[in-house]
């Protein structure tokens, strides 16, 4: 009891030292900024910025916290974003320190989301004016609760002409029981009314809570790698301090190593002496192996360990998967390497080495979703100065086999005969579409076409219905989002979670080109689109492979069973061309020779399918 009670004098005592350093907590607030995708979360965060001066007019950029190229091109976020402002409140003439960590609004990157609002106390609810609650406003305001946070409600873009705030209030109040006097109306764009967001901030979104004295529990919400020095690690200190200097533990992973830097993010990263309980930042350690820091891990000291780690993250399972090639071979070490570093930074990503007889050496990577798998795609090119050929996407299935064993394949390739099959299991979702109720009819169509059951619908206003169906998640992965903008002129939003396996009847779908079978080209589908889809896949074959010497036959195949097929002409030399005169034996006598050469060519020769093929029979059209 003597040692518990020294222990704790000498920390209060290493803290009543550093005090002079820090910020008294009552005066932090830290908090997330959700949305839908494209409803103003990132113009926001750029008002803000202004408005605390923590960017200058001359260095502000639109959207500031979307650092990577790729974000500002596509007009999306990406990656959660977390920065440090100073704001002096006008209710109180006093200065608090906001930690604000910007969030993604795709589906794909809900991941983010979560981990973001682990690190929070409240989070600013954006709704566009103009489109109203939208799928995935709901499925973030789901996250929000769950974890507690106080929420506040902004109508933005009430400076459109098209925008209706009355009605998206009433909306907000029906569907999330938000009292419509506590919803604020704003522009971002503009700046009209985010100074009363401020405000609001201070006054709805409690302090965090944590004890200095108690022993340091830091949360890891994510990392990066930097080249020179190391791994940058973004934290959240939910007890204790962390000073630079100091003996540290990543719990988890068990590694051990001293902090070299402490800081905060402003938005640049700024040296700090210490964090303390409250306060969110990064911490730079030296730590170059990529494996002994995990996001969700929590940091403690050494000399004075925690008790026990903080509940971290759920690892997210990945919805789809894909081959992941060089299409020069000797880059694979480079991939492996780049992947790692990347996962640093998106920790929903998975990957495991794959070999290909056709694409060599490469990785199954798993994704959330098709949009997450293109980024990723692309990160790795821009930023790593790769050239890759990604597979056909496909979900895990489980298989249960005729001696009862079952497993989970995630490549067709996997999949057993068929006479060792029992039952196929496929993953479901729950979709949420909300749309103007003038396309219920072809959007309940289209899902229909797509295997969907319907599960409910109900109006959430006199014009916009929300619409429930279970889906299986292979109908929905490569054109369903598209198709569902289109048939309601791009008001319907979309929104998914998994919900489980179901019984289905599958088949493994084979290519067969030249007698050889492509397991690249594999794919699993419904028995009763089979054809369908075969026939589409050796249409498109034909006019991607190249000619040769001697017939191509494309065939797709269920088991032994040929169900398509389309054959390429060979290329034929005039053979009789210098013949004159004589009898016309001797034309069929050279015929009939070069009929046996190419009945011999066609038996020996290989059929050579480029890199150019590969990428262009896989290119998928992901809905943005």
């Amino acid at each position: 009891m003597n040692d518990n009670l020294r222990n704790l004098d000498n920390r209060l005592n290493n803290f009543n030292n550093l005090s002079s350093n820090l910020t008294d907590k009552n005066f932090i607030r830290n908090f997330s900024i959700i949305a839908h995708i494209d409803h103003g979360k990132s113009t926001l965060a750029d008002r803000i910025l202004e408005l605390t001066d923590t960017v200058s007019s001359r260095e502000m950029l639109d959207q500031y916290l979307d650092d990577m190229d790729l974000e500002r091109e596509r007009g999306i976020t990406i990656k959660a974003h977390a920065v440090r402002v100073h704001y002096n409140c006008s209710l109180d003439l006093k200065q608090y320190v906001f930690n604000l960590i910007d969030t993604p609004g795709h589906v794909d990157f809900s991941y983010e989301v979560s981990r973001s609002l682990a690190a929070c106390e409240g989070a600013i609810l954006v709704v566009d004016a103009t489109q109203g609650i939208q799928a995935q406003t709901l499925a973030n305001v789901y996250l929000a609760l769950s974890n507690n946070l106080e929420i506040i409600p902004v109508i933005n873009k009430i400076d459109l002409k098209s925008a209706r705030p009355e009605e998206v209030s009433e909306e907000i109040s029906k569907v999330i029981g938000i009292d419509k006097q506590k919803i604020l109306h704003v522009s971002a764009k503009t700046g009209q009314g985010v100074s009363e967001i401020l405000d609001r901030i201070v006054i709805d979104i409690p302090p965090p809570s944590g004890d200095i004295a108690s022993p340091l529990q830091a949360l890891i919400f994510d990392s990066e790698y930097d080249s020179y020095r190391g791994i940058v690690v973004f934290i959240r200190v939910v007890n204790g301090y962390i000073s630079t200097g100091m003996k540290i533990k990543f719990m988890a992973e068990n590694t051990i190593t001293t902090v070299e830097e402490v800081g905060v993010l402003n938005p640049k990263m700024i040296k700090k002496d210490t964090l303390a309980a409250g306060e969110v930042g990064y911490i730079i350690t030296g730590i170059k192996e990529i494996g002994n820091i995990s996001v969700g891990d929590t940091i403690t000291t050494l000399k004075e360990p925690a008790l026990k780690p903080l509940p971290g993250y759920k690892k997210p399972k990945p919805m789809v998967y894909c081959g992941l090639f060089p299409i020069e071979g000797v880059n694979y070490e480079d991939l492996r390497d780049a992947l790692g570093k990347l996962s640093l930074n998106d920790s929903s990503l998975d990957y495991a080495p794959e070999v290909s007889n056709a694409l060599g050496f490469g990785f199954r990577c798993g994704f959330l979703g098709l949009l997450h798998m293109d980024i990723v795609k692309e990160r790795l090119e821009r930023e790593y100065g790769l050239s890759l050929i990604t597979t056909a996407p496909n979900v895990a299935y489980k298989i249960i086999k005729t001696d009862g064993q079952i497993f989970e394949v995630k490549k067709p390739s996997d999949f057993p005969s068929e006479e060792k099959i029992k039952e196929i299991q496929e993953p479901y979702v729950n979709c949420t579409i909300i749309t103007p109720k003038d396309y219920i009819g072809d959007i309940m169509k289209l899902a229909n076409s797509k295997r969907g059951q319907f599960l409910d619908m109900q109006y959430l206003s006199a014009d916009r219905v929300e619409i429930k169906y279970s889906m299986p998640l292979s109908e929905i992965l490569v054109d369903f989002f598209n198709l569902l903008k289109s048939v309601s002129s791009g008001f319907a939003s979309l929104d998914y979670e998994f919900s489980g396996y179901k019984t289905s009847e599958l088949v493994k779908l084979d290519i067969i080109i030249a007698g050889t079978i492509y397991d690249e080209f594999s794919t699993i589908v419904h028995k009763d689109k089979a054809y369908e889809v075969g026939r589409e896949m050796v249409t498109k074959l034909r006019k991607l492979i190249s000619r040769e010497n001697f017939e191509i036959s494309i065939q797709a195949a269920i088991g032994k069973r040929v169900i398509a097929k389309e054959r390429i002409a060979p290329y034929r030399k005039d053979v009789t061309a210098g013949l004159y005169g004589g009898d016309i034996t001797r034309k069929r006598k050279v015929l009939e020779k070069q009929k046996k050469g190419k009945k011999k060519m066609k038996r020996l020769g290989k059929v050579s399918i480029s890199s150019d093929a590969f990428m262009s029979f896989y290119k998928i059209d992901v809905g943005k």
